[in-house]
C-alpha cells in the first residue's frame, strides 16, 4: 500500500523543456503551502488592521497598509513554495498565455479597475471616509477593493462603482482637503422693513451658532429688491463632513433668525399681488344667501 502511494507521489505529472518533472507530490505540497499562506496572509492583514484602528492613522492609510501587507506576503509565500520545492518559474510559463486569452476576451476590464484601485489607494484622490458626489449619487466612501469602491449614499443605500469610474469621471469630493465648507442662507423681508435692523439680526443668529467659523467671518449682504420681498444672503463656513451636515446647520440658521425677527418685529415676506379693476366696466356679483344664488348687477 505505501509503495503503491509513492508511486502515485513521485508520478510526473509535467514534463518541463528543460527536463525538469514535477510530480504529484510537489503540486500537492506547493497547494498546501499555498492555502495555508493565503489563510495566514489573511490573519496577519486583520491583525495589523486591529492593531493601526487603536492608533491615530486614519482609515484609508489603515486599509493602504494592510492590502500592501497581504499582498506582500502572497508574494513571499509563493516564492517561498517555489523554491522549497525547487520549481522554476518556468513551470507557470504557461499562465502568461492564459492571461493574455483572458485579456482578449474581456479580463481587461478587471485588470483595469485593479490597477485603478491601487492607484486610488497611494494617490489617494478619494480615501476611505471621504463624501464624493458622482453624478447623481451623494455618499460616503466605506472600502476601495480590488475591483470596485462600496459608497454609503445619504439615503443608506450601498451602491459598488467600478474603481476605474473613479479616475476616469469627474468626481466631486467634499473633504479631500478639508472639512471646511460654505453655506449659504437666503431670507426675504416685506418692503418697508429696517434693513439695517435686518442685516444686524442675520449677522447676529449666525454668530451665535458655535459651529459657524469666524476666519472668514459670515458675510451679510442686501442681495436684491424682489417681486415681493427685500432678498438678504448670508453667507458662512464651518466644518461640515457632508450635505447632510451642511442642512443641519442651515436649519439652525433659519431657526435663530425666525425668532430674531419675531422679538424685533420684522416680517418675514409672502408672495402678494395687487389686483386693479377697470371702474368702467360693469362686474357680475353673486352673493349667496342661505344656498339661493342671488345675483345683482351693477357698476361697484
Amino acid at each position: 500500500m505505501l509503495e503503491k502511494f509513492e508511486t502515485v507521489w513521485a508520478f510526473t505529472l509535467i514534463q518541463l523543456p528543460g527536463g525538469q518533472p514535477v510530480s504529484i507530490g510537489q503540486i500537492v505540497l506547493v497547494t498546501v503551502i499555498l492555502i495555508i499562506g493565503y489563510l495566514a496572509s489573511r490573519f496577519i492583514e486583520r491583525a495589523i488592521e486591529r492593531r493601526l484602528q487603536r492608533t491615530d492613522v486614519t482609515a484609508d492609510a489603515t486599509h493602504v497598509l494592510k492590502r500592501v501587507s497581504f499582498y506582500l506576503l502572497i508574494i513571499f509565500v509563493i516564492m517561498t513554495a517555489l523554491s522549497l520545492l525547487r520549481i522554476p518559474l518556468a513551470a507557470f510559463a504557461f499562465v502568461s498565455g492564459a492571461v493574455a486569452i483572458g485579456v482578449g476576451f474581456g479580463a481587461q476590464n478587471i485588470i483595469n479597475n485593479f490597477i485603478s484601485g491601487w492607484i486610488l489607494m497611494f494617490e489617494r484622490p478619494v480615501r476611505i471616509g471621504d463624501f464624493i458626489e458622482l453624478d447623481e449619487h451623494k455618499g460616503v466612501v466605506e472600502e476601495i477593493g480590488n475591483r470596485s469602491t462600496r459608497i454609503r449614499r445619504t439615503d443608506g443605500v450601498h451602491i459598488l462603482i467600478p474603481n476605474s469610474q473613479l479616475l476616469e469621471r469627474k468626481v466631486v469630493n467634499w473633504t479631500l482637503v478639508d472639512l471646511d465648507i460654505r453655506s449659504i442662507v437666503r431670507v426675504g423681508v416685506a418692503y418697508g422693513s429696517p434693513t439695517r435692523l435686518v442685516e444686524k439680526l442675520i449677522s447676529q443668529a449666525v454668530n451665535e451658532i458655535p459651529q459657524i467659523s469666524q476666519d472668514p467671518a459670515p458675510l451679510v449682504l442686501f442681495e436684491d429688491f424682489g417681486d415681493s420681498a427685500l432678498i438678504f444672503d448670508v453667507y458662512f463656513w464651518a466644518e461640515m463632513r457632508g450635505e447632510k451636515d451642511q442642512r443641519v446647520l442651515r436649519s439652525d440658521v433659519r431657526y435663530r433668525i425666525d425668532e430674531l425677527f419675531r422679538e424685533n418685529g420684522v416680517v418675514i415676506a409672502f408672495p402678494q399681488r395687487d389686483l386693479h379693476f377697470d371702474a368702467d366696466a360693469p362686474l357680475n356679483v353673486r352673493m349667496l344667501d342661505s344656498g339661493n344664488d342671488q345675483t345683482r348687477d351693477g357698476n361697484r
